[in-house]
């Protein structure tokens, strides 16, 4: 992960900590730390580090986010490439391994909303692993995926059957 992807994950699960079910935005980190820590720092260098534009952090500016995110200053840096860091210790359990997992790939697939928040929402159900025990359970049995979508979502269950039409139409 380079700086800028670990603090805009530390937004996302620092929003989801104070109960916003969202990201921290850039702003309310700035104000945050402005009321919490009584020190300043601004959205645009904020924006800045996120963006890559600034790579490099001051050990001022790297103890003030540890500070407030709650983190080592040292996990504030580009990690090494192929490096893949272990966030949690062992004392953690599966579930709070598995949301933080889901959180991160939210982050990944920013660019798609509707996937990003399905695996936000997926992440804060109280029971995340048995919600993919039972997801496999519905790919496994033969038509269940179409059915539910015919059920539950149906104005994209009629753009999936005229796509199914259209393809039956040219064999």
């Amino acid at each position: 992960m380079t700086l800028g992807e670990k603090i805009r994950y530390l937004r996302e699960v620092e929003g989801n900590l104070r109960g916003l079910n969202r990201a921290l935005t850039q702003q309310e980190v700035v104000k945050a730390i402005r009321s919490e820590l009584k020190a300043t720092m601004s959205q645009s260098y904020l924006s800045q580090i996120e963006s890559g534009a600034r790579p490099h952090l001051t050990n001022t500016t790297r103890q003030l986010l540890a500070k407030f995110f709650k983190v080592h200053p040292g996990y504030l840096v580009d990690d090494p490439e192929g490096y893949h860091p272990e966030l949690l210790s062992d004392a953690r359990t599966l579930e709070d391994k598995l949301d933080l997992w889901l959180v991160s790939g939210a982050e990944r697939f920013r660019r798609d909303p509707a996937l990003r928040q399905a695996l936000l929402t997926l992440a804060r159900h109280k029971e995340t692993r048995r919600c993919l025990l039972l997801l496999e359970e519905i790919i496994e049995t033969p038509g269940l995926v179409e059915r539910l979508l015919e059920v539950l979502r149906p104005a994209q269950n009629g753009q999936t059957a005229k796509r199914r039409s259209a393809k039956e139409i040219q064999k």
